[in-house]
């Protein structure tokens, strides 16, 4: 349907003469007249209020698909740092009653998820932000310590809140279940390593490795990982060694390795193969976690300058091969090139 005859329908059911509803707006009644004869087009800053008026979201004003709507709704998710209360209430009131619709469950579910996270993790930067704050003004009170930590994801003393059994659990239960993923297992065993349970993670190992087109770098890396939560560091570098000198232009043996190094602090090192990883892979858009990882490790070595440097090829990738210009992704790289020119003073 029509915006215009959207309108008008929407008029009627409201009781609204045409002078009443130009009124409302404050506009004159021959505005909406030619609205409602397709003449003209609502000026899209009086979309809120009409929307308002008639009790309807702006969305309802458009005759959308569904698909359409859950479209509009991830790009809005993409594109905003915030999302005003309203438009929050919306989105969830949109959304919920698809969770029981077969069609469209997937995707409502994925999206439903999205936008609670999307409210947390704005959420998680106010905390961060007053949190940091309260504790420059006290940093020998705990008070806001433990607000600051989670908001964050700072690393705490005390096992039980540090350890990821949690995790360990769901996952698990995932791969009983779903014998046949490899993502769940490979999740299943960054947990157990997090938390040193080697001999577990060896018994995940080999079922993995079982899987059919299992890629055999991803399974010799996750060896040298369950040497080092064994404290064996020899046995680690030997694995990772033998797999440089079998696979030596291969991405992802260049991408996993550069991990490892980076974990164990050689930083140097870890440079030079995120480096080689990023030039050598082929997918275009490239991803830019070699260049986060690079930009980190300037970071950590205090160097500001370059780690500015790295951002400025991260903003060129999200830019020129991912299209990106608007997005809460983009605006985040370049307010961390920003804070990091601010360091080099």
């Amino acid at each position: 349907m029509e915006l215009g005859k959207k309108i008008r329908q929407l008029r009627f059911k409201a009781g609204l003469t045409q002078e009443q509803l130009a009124e409302k707006l404050g506009i004159g009644a021959q505005a909406v007249s030619k609205w409602e004869n397709a003449i003209a087009m609502p000026d899209i800053s009086t979309l809120p209020l009409l929307a308002e008026v008639f009790g309807i979201s702006i969305d309802d004003l458009f005759d959308l698909t569904i698909e359409q709507r859950l479209n509009r709704i991830e790009n809005s998710l993409d594109i905003e740092n915030e999302l005003d209360q309203d438009i929050f209430r919306d989105y969830e009131d949109y959304l919920k009653p698809l969770l029981s619709d077969k069609t469209h469950q997937k995707r409502a579910t994925e999206l439903i998820a999205y936008l609670y996270w999307h409210r947390m993790n704005s959420y998680a930067n106010k905390v961060s932000h007053y949190a940091r704050d309260a504790v420059r003004r006290s940093p020998s009170e705990k008070g806001c310590q433990w607000m600051l930590q989670k908001a964050e994801g700072h690393a705490v003393w005390d096992w039980n809140m540090n350890n990821h059994n949690k995790g360990i659990e769901f996952y698990r239960d995932l791969v009983e279940k779903n014998p046949d993923i490899e993502l769940s297992y490979l999740y299943l065993l960054d947990n157990l390593l997090a938390d040193h349970r080697a001999s577990e993670a060896e018994i995940v190992l080999e079922k993995y490795s079982a899987l059919p087109n299992v890629n055999p770098i991803h399974v010799e890396v996750y060896r040298a990982h369950i040497a080092l939560a064994r404290f064996d560091e020899k046995q680690a570098d030997a694995i990772i060694e033998k797999l440089g000198n079998k696979h030596p232009k291969d991405s992802v043996y260049l991408f996993e390795a550069a991990q490892y190094y980076a974990g164990k602090c050689d930083y140097d090192k870890a440079i030079s193969l995120y480096e080689r990883s990023f030039e050598l892979e082929k997918r275009r858009p490239r991803f830019q976690d070699e260049l986060m990882a690079i930009a980190d490790i300037y970071e950590i070595k205090c160097d500001y300058k370059k780690a500015a440097e790295t951002y400025d090829r991260i903003i060129d990738l999200l830019e020129n091969e991912w299209g990106l210009t608007e997005e809460t992704e983009l605006q985040a790289a370049k307010r961390i090139k920003f804070q990091l020119l601010e360091k080099c003073k």
